[in-house]
């Protein structure tokens, strides 16, 4: 538990200096063509570091350096770390390398709409050749925490990503203003930061013992097994991938400052939904792991059954207050600097949008890993390509209409139709699992929608009743909209729950059972 709580409070320290990174570069970049090229560029290997970084690489190293510790000697255990380094070293520094060498064509195949004389496509390309070495440095840092982590240092790791936060905030603060082309500032914060991830985490390797003695292996028994785990992850994780893909591509022809508008929303969105998303699986994924094990499919669902009444009394206010709270949102925490107030209306359109998806994004965090637990993979890809397919169609037919009828935000059907996509996805694997008999929902589902429709009525007057008009925060002073906004968040909520008590609704109705 202990442990636990380390990651946690290293997440939370994370996403508030992440929230506090993109206020900076909201003041100092706003929604410019500087800021649309460095998402670009740092879009591209991050994509990539999906694969072999966190994702799908994690996924396949721990388990087998944890089976290594347990079963095998302590000199074993460490050529298979040797191997590992050596094997996955060379082909990432390939991998890296060509990225550098075709900076250009993958700026022109992720963001066609750069190609002009508006300089985003000299920029983005020349920033991408800094960008990406970090795709090198960072996959080798989770490497070097998947180790740790197998050794209990689970601190180390968990600290390891404020150091880009902290490196970009001073990038754009005290290397920017020296620069001829300030936006570069942010380029070389992200290769610094990838670095100084990486030399973090050496002292601790050498602590243990375990720092890797890099050797090419591709044959080694380890590292073979490492590839075969990673593959389904990879085929997993492409979906999501290549949704962003086409959304960065649809995105840069719609004009500039488009990327940066889309990017400013979902961080708002993503802020909530990052922190809730954590707590719930913390809490959930264990209990259907064991569950399924055991092949306790009662228990499997009345753990499935608790987990969507949560979802639905915490994420369907979040999307209700997103949506009213859009403007006093972006204003208090973005507006000011170069970041204007047009800037802050087309982002509040954005976050709108976004936030209508918040329900699907947060039924999907719990549903899809109901069939993992279960060893199901092929069918939440299935249905994430299905998602995936009504996602493009409905952006190029919203972002040409919305364009064609000279609406301005028309970035904001590119939000839309990733949140429908998000509620097709959950509604999809929802099915499922009813169809399959391993959701069967408790017959107290009809009374709590009726108390959660009817706390969010209340809740909705409250927001009208203490909203200001759009100029007054504006002119507000920042310390002033910040305690507004504080007041009327807080108010919200007191109301809310304090309905949903009132209309019969428990604490103790969300105790998990079936746990053990």
């Amino acid at each position: 538990m202990a442990k636990a709580s380390v990651v946690s409070g290293m997440t939370l320290v994370s996403r508030i200096l992440g929230l506090v990174r993109d206020v900076v570069f909201a003041r100092f970049f706003g929604a410019s063509p500087v800021m649309d090229a460095f998402l670009v560029a740092n879009r591209i290997p991050n994509m990539l570091r999906r694969f072999f970084a966190e994702g799908a690489f994690s996924q396949g190293f721990v388990p087998v350096m944890a089976r290594y510790r347990e079963q095998y000697e302590h000199e074993e255990a460490r050529e298979f770390v040797d191997a590992v380094a050596g094997t996955f070293g060379i082909v990432l520094f390939l991998v890296t390398l060509a990225g550098v060498v075709a900076a250009p064509l993958l700026v022109a195949v992720v963001a066609p709409g750069f190609i002009g004389d508006d300089g985003r496509f000299e920029l983005a390309s020349m920033m991408l050749r800094f960008t990406f070495p970090y795709l090198l440095f960072v996959s080798l840092t989770a490497f070097a925490g998947g180790i740790l982590n197998t050794y209990g240092r689970f601190g180390v790791p968990a600290f390891t990503p404020v150091i880009l936060n902290i490196v970009l905030i001073a990038g754009a603060i005290w290397l920017a203003p020296l620069l001829e082309e300030p936006g570069m500032a942010l380029a070389y914060a992200v290769l610094i930061a990838g670095l100084a991830q990486l030399l973090f985490q050496v002292p601790f390797l050498l602590r243990i013992r375990a720092m890797p003695r890099p050797r090419w292996a591709p044959r080694h028994e380890g590292v073979r097994r490492v590839v075969k785990l990673m593959l389904p992850a990879i085929f997993g994780s492409s979906v999501a991938q290549i949704n962003i893909l086409l959304g960065s591509i649809i995105a840069s022809l719609l004009g500039v400052g488009k990327i940066s508008l889309l990017y400013y929303a979902d961080r708002l969105m993503e802020f909530p939904l990052g922190l809730f998303g954590i707590a719930l699986a913390t809490v959930t994924l264990p209990y259907l792991s064991r569950q399924a094990a055991k092949d306790s499919l009662e228990a499997f669902s009345a753990i499935l059954d608790w987990s969507m009444k949560l979802v639905t009394v915490i994420a369907v206010p979040a999307a209700v207050g997103l949506v009213l709270l859009a403007e006093p949102l972006v204003v208090t925490i973005f507006y000011g600097g170069v970041f204007t107030a047009e800037d802050v209306q087309m982002a509040a359109f954005a976050l709108k949008a976004f936030a209508t998806g918040l329900i699907g994004f947060s039924f999907v965090k719990i549903l899809a890993p109901a069939y993992f637990a279960r060893e199901d993979t092929r069918t939440p890809v299935r249905v994430g390509l299905i998602a995936l397919g009504v996602n493009f169609v409905l952006s190029v037919t919203l972002a040409w209409y919305l364009t064609s009828i000279g609406f301005a935000a028309s970035h904001a059907g590119l939000a839309f139709s990733i949140s429908v996509a998000a509620l097709l996805n959950a509604w999809l694997l929802y099915r499922g699992l009813r169809r399959d008999g391993v959701i069967r929902l408790s017959a107290g589902w009809p009374k709590l929608l009726a108390q959660v429709l009817l706390a969010n009525v209340l809740m909705w007057a409250i927001l009208r009743w203490l909203d200001r008009p759009f100029d007054w925060w504006l002119e507000a002073a920042a310390f002033e909209r910040a305690i507004w906004l504080l007041t009327t968040v807080s108010a919200a909520a007191i109301v809310y729950f304090a309905a949903l008590l009132i209309l019969g609704l428990r604490p103790a109705d969300f105790r998990l059972r079936h746990s053990r």
